[in-house]
């Protein structure tokens, strides 16, 4: 049995991300309420075995770390935080290296960022089941996908979507010429699978149907009041951002298919998970539980109300009756 060890090199980078908060000091990365398992049933044998949960350092990431922290205790493992860490590729490498055994990640940064695919897989099955078999070989082996997929999407103001019966990026083309406007980011606007192949791919050529006067170029964090303000129609989001329902924003289905999958998924040291296969019976009904509208709700109270990760990753699990208060 794998038993609870030091993870050295782990600590060090946790402490390198952790500088502002001071490392060993109680940082607030490392806090998660107390809890008691609800419908997560203890893994048998999980007692005096170690967990390592590492994440990146942004909100959503910091949430989806918390709630595997959260699970992984309620299962009866001695859980490391490690969540927090800077950057996707030193959480990749604490997950290659062994000294991180449990993360959520994303199918498409796997798939573009870590394993050098030059496009990625709009199908978010296929996406999933693409990354899951490359990465066997890397000792890591992947959960079945939350369905919230954190892509690329188009946003509009909701009232605009109702008036107009925009559901999906196809109906753009039935609106006026005119009221085909823009909100982007500057490389959105001119990378190879950014707006100008978006518009092609629906049928809409830049220039003639799309005019350049149609579209504005913004900083990203602007792109949401602009759209909401109506400086444009349409403004390029993320799927789970805590501002699309903030504002009141409806985001329009991808429905032919042009952005690539970004589902995340709970991913595994293999070594552990061959020893302890119940962790996966943990993580499945959590991650099915996580929907485009939970994860942007969760991220709003972060975002907008400025709450702690921890507090509202808790409140979702026992909300959901993951766990319970003790």
């Amino acid at each position: 049995m794998r038993t609870s060890r030091a993870a050295g090199g782990a600590l060090l980078l946790s402490c390198a991300g952790l500088l502002l908060t001071g490392c060993g000091l109680e940082p607030s990365t490392a806090y998660v309420p107390a809890a008691e398992p609800g419908s997560i049933e203890p893994v048998e044998g999980a007692e005096d075995t170690e967990v390592r949960v590492t994440s990146k350092n942004f909100t959503e990431q910091l949430i989806l770390g918390k709630i595997a922290v959260l699970a992984m205790e309620a299962a009866g493992f001695e859980t490391e935080d490690i969540t927090n860490v800077p950057g996707s590729q030193p959480v990749r490498e604490l997950m290659l290296s062994g000294d991180a055994d449990l993360t959520y990640e994303y199918t498409g940064t796997a798939w573009l960022t870590y394993l050098g695919n030059e496009s990625g897989i709009p199908d978010q099955q296929e996406q999933w089941e693409a990354v899951r078999e490359a990465d066997l070989d890397n000792g890591l082996t992947w959960g079945e996908p939350a369905a919230l997929n954190n892509t690329y999407a188009m946003a509009v103001r909701s009232e605009y979507a109702q008036a107009n019966g925009l559901e999906t990026i196809s109906d753009i083309a039935s609106l006026p010429r005119a009221e085909r406007t823009f909100c982007v980011e500057s490389e959105f606007n001119s990378r190879s699978d950014g707006l100008t192949p978006l518009l092609a791919h629906y049928g809409l050529d830049r220039g003639s149907e799309v005019p350049e006067d149609n579209i504005g170029i913004y900083d990203t964090g602007a792109i949401y009041s602009a759209t909401d303000d109506g400086e444009c129609n349409f403004g390029e989001v993320f799927s789970t951002d805590g501002r699309i329902p903030a504002l009141d924003l409806t985001v329009l289905e991808d429905d032919r298919q042009f952005f690539p999958a970004y589902n995340a998924a709970p991913v595994y040291n293999t070594e552990l998970l061959e020893e302890f296969p119940g962790m996966t019976e943990v993580m499945e009904p959590i991650s099915a539980a996580l929907t485009d509208d939970v994860m942007q709700e969760l991220n709003r109270q972060v975002d907008v109300e400025g709450r702690d990760p921890a507090d509202v990753a808790y409140e979702w699990m026992i909300s959901e009756g993951f766990i319970v208060e003790p």
